[in-house]
């Protein structure tokens, strides 16, 4: 049981992980603060605030994942295209969901606005992760330390 605990917090306690975790909690309060600017300070629409924060927050998301969490290089223009393109579909795709997270459940049902928000954006950050690592930033950020580690053991 205890080897398969440290090889559980060796898996969760990467460079990689530690770094996502910090640039989704970056990205996120990118988000609320662009969410509470525009739906507490300016009194726009829950759902215009939701599209204004999401775009920010992915544009921020894009360079901080590329260039930090996932250490993207730079190959060709294609590649390159091909992985914001991706990053954005993957994105627009969990925006659909925080969208009509917060229309049902805001607009529709009436539930509080920052509960929902909160839950909303931990399900779309596990979510960004995984298509970040298996669908657009594939095999990149690899630590070389990490790769000697495992060929030792």
């Amino acid at each position: 049981m205890k080897q398969l605990l440290m090889k559980i917090k060796e898996k969760l306690l990467t460079r990689e992980i530690i770094t996502y975790l910090i640039a989704g909690v970056l990205t996120t309060l990118v988000n609320l603060a662009a969410s509470y600017l525009f739906y507490d300070i300016l009194g726009w629409n829950e759902n215009l605030v939701t599209i204004v924060a999401w775009v920010i927050a992915v544009v921020f998301a894009y360079v901080i994942n590329s260039s930090w969490v996932f250490r993207s290089k730079y190959e060709s223009i294609p590649k390159e295209a091909a992985k914001v393109g991706k990053f954005f579909a993957a994105r627009l795709f969990t925006y659909v969901i925080e969208a009509l997270g917060v229309f049902i459940f805001i607009t529709k049902m009436g539930f509080n606005y920052w509960v929902i928000k909160i839950v909303l954006m931990v399900i779309v950050t596990v979510l960004n992760y995984f298509f970040s690592k298996f669908m657009i930033f594939i095999g990149q950020g690899k630590d070389k330390n990490e790769d000697e580690c495992k060929n030792k053991e």
